[in-house]
């Protein structure tokens, strides 16, 4: 059994997916962008604040679905330019002091939006 996660505290799908879907003790976290939900505003060309948004908007879908950002075991990064993978990751590991997920990091050409980071997640839900 599946259950569709929804929060106004991350930025609204614009498409036909779910921010979330919990099955089987799993929350799968689709990408999130840096948008800020309240504003809808990106903040174009400033990588640090993008970085920050995504992984508050995936805290906040892990939230809704009943578990944590502390819980994920898998993060996939999405890059428009591998050169800022310094930058990204002194952000990302402000939130995974300790015992960090899994992770991948590629580099794409095109985001939505035009962001330069994207990133989703897949969480284990006790």
């Amino acid at each position: 059994m599946r259950k569709i996660i929804k929060t106004q505290k991350a930025p609204q799908a614009v498409g036909p997916y779910s921010q979330g879907v919990r099955a089987g003790g799993f929350l799968f976290i689709s990408g999130q962008l840096g948008v800020d939900p309240v504003t809808g505003e990106i903040a174009r060309g400033c990588l640090k604040t993008q970085t920050t948004q995504v992984l508050n908007n995936l805290k906040a879908v892990a939230d809704a679905g009943g578990c944590s950002l502390d819980q994920a075991l898998k993060i996939t990064v999405y890059l428009t330019d591998m050169d800022d993978f310094e930058e990204m990751n002194a952000i990302y590991a402000r939130f995974f002091p300790e015992n960090p997920p899994a992770r991948v990091c590629v580099e794409v050409g095109r985001l939505p939006q035009g962001v330069t980071v994207e990133m989703d997640a897949v969480c284990f839900c006790p």
